[in-house]
């Protein structure tokens, strides 16, 4: 069960860090309009769940981050708006973090950040030097290092959240997406998600692309 007033301190703690000390207004009404977003009912896979789960795993990457408050804020607004049958979510996104986080009252030049890292989502592939966005991308995808049971539910609730699209599509779509990720030269780009989550997640892919393709 995900506790939102825990979540809603996470925020808040965040924003006050991100921003000078003293301004901005009250973080809760911010944190309550995303939570809302988190909970709409056309979500499966993109909940509350993977929204702790992703700020869980940046907070144990955050040594590698050059700013790790300014990647939590974009974890907090990745998929904020998700719509499974839009392809702009995270251009959206990230529209939604200029206009929020502007308002309440982080400095212009870190909120660019956090939407630049929304933005980043759209394709997980960082720059070589782009520390933050190394940590967010890895944070955002070892769901697929999770062990089997885990990657079961992962996979069962991305095919809920596409219930519209047909079965046959479905498996060619979501086939396409994984031989994506297995062409990648590296799935993660921190050293704890190269040595901890690489091997693992590429074993997963392979084998539900194995599935898939049966």
């Amino acid at each position: 069960m995900v506790d939102l007033d825990e979540l809603r301190a996470r925020f808040a703690r965040s924003l006050q860090r991100a921003r000078h000390p003293g301004d901005g207004p009250d973080p809760s009404p911010y944190a309550d309009r995303l939570l809302d977003h988190w909970q709409e009912p056309q979500r499966r896979y993109h909940t509350l769940t993977h929204l702790t789960a992703v700020l869980d795993h940046v907070d144990t990457l955050a040594e590698y981050a050059d700013d790790p408050d300014l990647v939590r804020l974009a974890a907090w607004f990745h998929d904020a708006v998700y719509l499974p049958d839009r392809s702009e979510n995270e251009e959206r996104s990230a529209r939604l973090a200029e206009r929020a986080l502007a308002e309440a009252g982080l400095p212009d030049e870190r909120t660019a950040e956090v939407a630049r890292l929304v933005r980043l989502t759209a394709g997980h592939a960082p720059a070589d030097d782009d520390r933050n966005g190394h940590v967010l991308c890895d944070a955002d995808l070892a769901v697929l290092a999770s062990p089997p049971s885990g990657y079961a539910a992962y996979t069962a609730a991305v095919r809920e959240e596409y219930g519209f699209v047909p079965a046959d599509a479905f498996r060619a779509g979501r086939a396409a997406i994984l031989r994506e990720l297995l062409a990648l030269p590296r799935l993660f780009h921190t050293p704890y998600g190269a040595e901890h989550w690489e091997t693992t997640a590429r074993y997963n892919l392979t084998a539900e692309l194995e599935m898939l393709s049966s």
